[in-house]
């Protein structure tokens, strides 16, 4: 049963467990009709209330000074203006707290609690609900209540015009982790009728209960094996590569379990099916595809399919609106958000440089490779080496300090990077010499 004991003593996966049986109540009372609309509202802004005291304690006033402030702006701000200035609040008040954290780490070496690390997750899910809500008003696609909150003369009134942001940035399915969900999407769950709704995806939900089950198998053993190894400071050649590759995959496997467990949350509640999915609206995403993570040639590929709602967020926040080198900015706004740690930002910046060399390694490669046998070899090749350039990536950023850092640096792993920089600098001298 040392499985079981691993995984349910996680303090995020034992809240998210708490909380299962009050989204499938929530699913359940919809699918009945049992309550208006606005009671929905409230229960999941009840729930998430009460979700982030029990798991963040005093820490949780962090996560409701900013929600509560976005609502007000919302409430107060035209549409053109409304994305610059919550953006600049929101990011400036998520990086006061990952300064409050270095300060703790670095400057007073002591070990935060647990707690304050729940805190910063759920207010970095919090910035893209937020930012994706002004954005989704500023484009239009969501009709700003600003303009009738400013007319009522009733503070209840106000307060009911603004329900519908306190609990879509709140709500307790999506607190703690858990897929992006538009603004449109989460109202259109909320207000479904029973008529459409498609009832407990129990089928579903098992699945997800045995892929966990499965990871958490494989985490088992694999922790055994990196226990029993050298670390990046003791190990030696070819040493080092096993012993990279082997902790990365603790690490990817710790991020399956979780992404699927938030996923599992999310259709307990509803919020998962296509009951909520509205004509020309994407549908549900879920964060993880760990076969296309796992087989994929293509670091450019893999950087797109990785906590794939985040991804979708970072392309339409940065990406889009980057005239120059958008894949740096992107790269760079990540380490930002992530909390600017000296391996997450030498990781999102190698990260970056990897997928530019990327892009010109595969377009050259099939240009020239032609025959089948050279194509399977070459799939192979740079498979191995995208994972292994992934798990450079993924113990960087994992690592986050300085000292972690350099251990890194200056082990046989950076041989893999190293060769795609020689790589990129190549063919982009070719290409100028073309033009």
């Amino acid at each position: 049963m040392g499985w079981l004991r691993l995984f349910f003593l996680h303090p995020v996966s034992l809240y998210q467990g708490a909380a299962f049986p009050f989204a499938l109540l929530f699913n359940y009372l919809c699918i009945k009709d049992a309550f208006s609309t606005r009671a929905r509202y409230l229960f999941l802004l009840t729930g998430g209330a009460i979700l982030a005291l029990a798991a963040m304690g005093p820490y949780a006033v962090l996560l409701f000074v900013p929600a509560l402030c976005s609502v007000a702006l919302v409430s107060s701000l035209s549409p053109p203006e409304v994305h610059r200035l919550i953006f600049i609040f929101q990011m400036g008040w998520q990086t006061l707290c990952h300064l409050g954290l270095h300060y703790t780490e670095y400057y007073l070496q002591e070990p935060p609690p647990f707690r304050f690390y729940i805190t910063l997750s759920s207010l970095m899910l919090l910035t893209q609900r937020v930012t994706s809500l002004s954005l989704d008003i500023c484009e239009g696609k969501v009709e700003a209540a600003s303009g009738g909150i400013r007319n009522r003369s009733s503070l209840s009134e106000n307060l009911c015009e603004a329900l519908p942001y306190f609990s879509y940035l709140l709500f307790f399915p999506a607190l703690l982790g858990g897929s992006l969900c538009s603004f449109q999407r989460f109202q259109a769950c909320v207000q479904r009728s029973n008529s459409l709704d498609p009832g407990i995806p129990l089928r579903a939900l098992t699945w997800r209960g045995l892929q966990i089950l499965g990871l958490e198998f494989l985490k088992v053993a694999l922790r055994r094996i990196v226990a029993a190894g050298a670390g990046l400071e003791d190990c030696q050649q070819l040493g080092c590569i096993y012993t990279m590759w082997s902790t990365a995959g603790l690490f990817k496997l710790t991020y399956y379990s979780h992404w699927i467990l938030d996923d599992s949350l999310l259709h307990a509640a509803g919020f998962g099916s296509e009951a909520g999915q509205r004509p020309g609206e994407e549908g549900y995403v879920t964060d993880v595809d760990i076969w296309t993570l796992e087989t994929t040639h293509r670091i450019s590929l893999f950087a797109r399919q990785w906590n794939r709602s985040t991804a979708a967020w970072l392309r339409r926040l940065v990406f889009q609106k980057s005239r120059r080198w958008p894949v740096l900015q992107t790269f760079v706004f990540s380490a930002w958000w992530h909390g600017l740690h000296p391996g997450q930002v030498f990781g999102f910046l190698c990260w970056s440089v990897m997928v530019e060399a990327d892009y010109l390694i595969h377009t050259f490669a099939n240009a020239w490779i032609r025959s089948w046998p050279l194509q399977l070899l070459y799939r192979a090749f740079t498979w191995a080496h995208t994972q292994l350039i992934i798990a450079y990536v993924m113990l960087a950023v994992e690592g986050r300090s300085l000292a972690s850092l350099r251990r890194l640096c200056w082990s046989y792993n950076s041989v893999f990077p190293t060769v795609y920089c020689v790589l990129l600098f190549l063919l982009v001298k070719k290409r100028h010499k073309r033009h």
